[in-house]
């Protein structure tokens, strides 16, 4: 399947308190983001930028986004080879670094899946399939910095006692 794939998400800032962006702590960095068919998502800046942690920010969103997408990609690697997933979590983490000059950007992402397999005879493989997903991750391959994957387990699922 090969083209262009084409997304589209509207962003509306919430967070005018009646005199704009007339000063720097003037305005809340609320934003309400909208794709159809999605249910909204409320954003903001992070707390050091004057943002409300309590809601997701770029940050946030760009790390959510490698590591999904490596979830994705490690399933449809798996399926390929045979391995059986039933469980997967991610314990991703980030490291963006300010410039001083008013921006910054991501220096690096660790992305450290604990996955569980059907099988003890699927460890190998589904191991080996972090290779693959790695590669076919759209995000990862469209980003600057380095996005390392050092899965933290693979252990088999738990077979069902006899009743």
């Amino acid at each position: 399947m090969l083209g262009e794939h084409h997304y589209r998400v509207q962003a509306e800032w919430t967070g005018d308190r009646g005199t704009g962006t007339s000063g720097y702590r003037d305005y809340d960095r609320l934003v309400t983001l909208r794709s159809e068919g999605k249910p909204d998502l409320p954003a903001s800046a992070d707390k050091p930028f004057r943002g409300d942690p309590s809601r997701w920010n770029p940050e946030d969103l760009l790390l959510a986004a490698l590591s999904e997408c490596h979830m994705l990609s490690y399933f449809h690697a798996c399926v390929g080879v045979g391995v059986v997933v039933t469980g997967y979590t991610d314990d991703a983490v980030g490291l963006m670094t300010e410039d001083g000059k008013g921006g910054g950007a991501f220096t690096e992402v660790v992305l450290r899946p604990r996955v569980t397999v059907a099988a003890a005879s699927m460890i190998d493989a589904a191991t080996t399939a972090h290779d693959q997903a790695h590669e076919w991750c759209f995000i990862a391959n469209s980003v600057n910095f380095p996005v390392r994957v050092d899965p933290a387990q693979i252990s088999v699922a738990r077979a069902e006692e006899p009743a």
